[in-house]
């Protein structure tokens, strides 16, 4: 490592930056209704507001691959800060769907921007334990969804602005600002090894590549797709849906906080198939029970997509490194990319199954804005009730492709790690 160089200061800043990212993913999750209602906003039209955010994300996060080796990741860093905070403030002073677009299109770059830089950033600086030191560092994903969500509840319970809500992000944005301004960066790990463009490109079109590529459409799909609508989709069938999301994200945050035995006792792969599995049950039950046992589901499902994001990244920045950082951000643009689709579609299809549910005729907006005890909001919150767990079935046989493909590539990692020993 080159002098001046403080990993550790450098990891600290990244997950301060990383927080910023999970708050404004919490925040957003915990406000969506009410920006539905404030601006007469239809499910469609919100679902392409939080959906700014998962493309913007990809858009960042590809630029920033190709470029980072070039730039530095410092560059980049400051960039994403000035993105934030830019995002942040135009939030709080929207006034409609463009301006809400607009502005979540800004979080969503300043989010793939810090993702571009960081996860590059934490392999170089933690060569030998990649996969674990990824799993501390997107710990803080989950565990600023829970303090978003904690926040949103708590604020919302004292009666304040959900402007008031989406301003309490600029603290920690300009704490990770200044710190990054202060520290010295080192090389990309690739650019350090001497490893080529032309090797970089190579490895990002092998057959591994590509197959683990896809597979990253349904990880963040079944992840993130869930987590940003899980107030939307459960809000009528259980008080205070936004609490699921929250312990949800906290189940996350303690598991990978134990990411280094659990990946190290059982393969990446195997990691892979456990949480493809948990997940299938979780949104199983997500989607049938109520009551309590939705908390159940909820830990069950928090369990299973625990190690997704991260393991994909670091399975591929120890399986193929000559990747290096533009390997893993199209990896985290892929899967973004892949859930603001999704989110798109299903956005459409939750309105559909809505007005299914009303007379013929009725105006959905009318419906959704009826004042609270009148037969429309009645009506309305009976349709809601019905459709929410009907999109989590339908997200079901995601979780459920995914045990298969993983349970291949659990036997092709196993015999392929057994040739490469006999060979030696």
């Amino acid at each position: 490592m080159a002098n001046g160089i403080q990993p550790q200061k450098l990891f600290v800043a990244s997950c301060m930056a990383l927080l910023v990212t999970s708050l404004s993913f919490g925040i957003r999750a915990g406000i969506l209704s009410r920006l539905g209602v404030e601006f007469h906003l239809d499910t469609k039209e919100l679902s392409i507001i939080a959906g700014t955010a998962f493309w913007g994300f990809p858009l960042a996060v590809v630029i920033g691959g190709f470029i980072v080796d070039a730039i530095g990741m410092k560059r980049l860093l400051l960039a994403a800060f000035v993105l934030h905070l830019t995002g942040i403030i135009l939030t709080v002073f929207a006034g409609g769907f463009w301006s809400l677009f607009i502005s979540t299109l800004f979080i969503g770059m300043a989010n793939g921007t810090v993702e571009a830089a960081c996860n590059p950033l934490v392999a170089t600086i933690f060569p030998d334990n990649k996969t674990t030191k990824l799993n501390h560092f997107h710990l803080w994903f989950p565990g600023g969804i829970v303090v978003g969500t904690l926040l949103v509840f708590l604020l919302s319970k004292l009666g304040l602005s959900w402007q008031l809500q989406v301003a309490t992000m600029i603290i920690p944005t300009l704490i990770y600002g200044y710190l990054f301004m202060q520290l010295d960066f080192p090389v990309t790990e690739r650019v350090a090894s001497g490893v080529s463009s032309a090797q970089m490109y190579k490895s990002v079109l092998s057959p591994l590549f590509i197959v683990m590529f896809i597979l990253m459409f349904g990880t963040a799909i079944t992840e993130l797709f869930t987590g940003q609508w899980i107030e939307v989709l459960l809000k009528n069938v259980t008080e205070n849906s936004i609490l699921i999301l929250a312990l949800t994200a906290g189940t996350q945050t303690l598991g990978r906080g134990i990411a280094g035995p659990v990946v190290h006792k059982i393969s990446p792969t195997g990691v892979l198939l456990i949480s493809a599995i948990l997940s299938a049950i979780g949104l199983y039950l997500l989607s049938h029970v109520s009551g309590s046992m939705v908390f159940v589901a909820a830990f069950i499902f928090g369990m299973g997509v625990t190690y997704f994001w991260p393991t994909m990244l670091g399975f591929v920045s120890e399986n193929i490194p000559e990747s290096g950082a533009l390997g893993m951000n199209l990896m985290g643009g892929a899967g973004m990319f892949a859930v603001s689709v999704y989110m798109y579609f299903m956005g459409g299809f939750y309105d559909t199954i809505i007005t299914k549910q009303l007379p013929a005729g009725a105006s959905l907006d009318a419906y959704r804005s009826a004042a609270p005890g009148s037969p429309e909001a009645t009506a309305f919150s009976q349709a809601t009730a019905v459709a929410g767990p009907e999109i989590i079935n339908a997200t079901l046989i995601i979780p459920v492709m995914l045990i298969v493909a993983f349970a291949g590539l659990f036997f092709y990692m196993r015999n392929r790690k057994k040739a490469q020993i006999q060979i030696v």
